[in-house]
């Protein structure tokens, strides 16, 4: 069973609310959960082994969330190479915002591209516009998203 680390950003609950829902059913499954709560992207090199899952509203601009920016900036100031780390991106935005559109997770997903770390699947993006449920199109996603995990294991095991 794999480690799982969320970063969550959030400004009105709804990826917070996604990243409950998905704890609980990787925790059903038996995989480890933890939630990143430190704005030190040491968190994020101490766990480099691991499996790093970003859930992210988009604000303002395609900007990121309060809660999740210092950990971004933390993170590309200190510019860590992650070989190692495998991820992926839950990016919820609203695409009437058009090229904005969830703007947050598309730079926490570049960002980590940067570092070398391994992306796991296509960044899902979840558009308020056409879903009152992010977090079922997040349950939906992840079966398909932790075969691609398990398949991205074995082939470098």
């Amino acid at each position: 069973m794999a480690a799982f680390h969320l970063a969550v950003g959030s400004v009105y609950g709804a990826a917070e609310h996604v990243a409950e829902q998905l704890t609980e059913k990787l925790s059903e499954q038996g995989h480890q959960v933890h939630l990143i709560e430190s704005d030190d992207p040491q968190v994020i090199i101490d766990a480099s082994k691991d499996v790093l899952l970003v859930i992210t509203s988009t604000t303002g601009s395609g900007d990121l969330p309060d809660n999740l920016a210092p950990l971004f900036f933390a993170l590309k100031d200190r510019f860590p190479l992650l070989p190692d780390l495998r991820y992926g991106v839950i990016a919820l935005g609203d695409s009437s915002y058009g090229e904005t559109y969830c703007g947050a997770g598309r730079q926490f997903d570049e960002l980590l591209e940067e570092l070398g770390a391994r992306r796991v699947g296509e960044r899902l993006q979840i558009d308020a516009c056409e879903t009152f449920a992010p977090e079922e199109e997040a349950l939906k996603w992840l079966p398909d998203w932790l075969a691609q995990l398990e398949q991205q294991t074995a082939n470098t095991a």
